[in-house]
């Protein structure tokens, strides 16, 4: 099993460089692009201040989401709540010894999966059974889905039926961060959940998920509407 776990390892590595130089560049891309025009959607706060706090309510509560369509909101929000539940809770195998927070959301993490696969079979549903959604998708959006939804299926697979050593797994992980190969557990769900999560690492620069980051540089949302009050520069896409 230690050449499995150098190839894992390896893969952990690439996987990781192409997903933070991918996301910076991506970043720094829509950084440089200009904003000719003040077209924050309205009604839209009038300062600074404002706009962080439309940035906020978008990013917690997706709240043009809710205002668009109330089962597409329903759904997007239980995903990423229990992705995010399900990041968080999985810091216990980079921390040792765990943060005493990270311990705390243990209990309440392990829902976080059941989460996830109802936000998802919600939202491919969707692309799925509505027609104008449907008639937008593509194969790459449905894919997407699918690699997401195996991820969460492989992990409430680990939970509950095929149990894999943790203990050992979290050695792996320590090691990684001391640049140390370790020895990885061997257990056939296990590396499938490994593999696919090196594999949304590796996609994720060039996939649809980067709204993550692109939310932050969309005018419509980081625009001030005080276009008397303010010229209006399109050196960048800020106001």
């Amino acid at each position: 099993m230690y050449f499995v776990s150098i190839l894992y390892a390896g893969l952990f590595y690439l996987a990781t460089l192409i997903l933070v130089i991918g996301v910076a560049r991506k970043v720094y891309i829509y950084s440089r692009i200009p904003a000719p025009l003040k077209i924050p959607t309205t009604p839209a706060p009038t300062t600074k201040s404002g706009v962080a706090a439309r940035l906020f309510r978008e990013v917690v509560l997706f709240e043009s989401l809710f205002k668009a369509s109330k089962w597409t909101w329903l759904f997007g929000w239980v995903f990423h709540f229990g992705l995010l539940l399900a990041l968080l809770r999985h810091l216990r195998y980079f921390t040792d010894p765990v943060w005493s927070w990270v311990g705390v959301i243990q209990s309440a993490g392990v829902y976080a999966g059941y989460a996830m696969v109802f936000g998802l079979l919600g939202l491919w549903g969707r692309r799925i059974f509505v027609d104008r959604v449907k008639y937008i998708s593509s194969p790459s959006d449905h894919l997407m889905l699918a690699l997401i939804l195996a991820i969460a299926g492989s992990g409430l697979l680990m939970k509950y039926i095929f149990h894999t050593d943790v203990v050992t797994l979290k050695l792996f992980m320590l090691g990684l961060l001391q640049f140390q190969i370790k020895l990885l557990p061997g257990d056939p769900v296990l590396l499938i959940h490994l593999g696919l999560v090196i594999c949304l690492m590796s996609i994720f620069p060039i996939s649809k998920l980067l709204h993550a980051p692109g939310l932050f540089f969309s005018p419509t949302r980081n625009q001030a509407d005080n276009p008397r009050e303010r010229r209006h520069m399109s050196g960048g896409s800020r106001a």
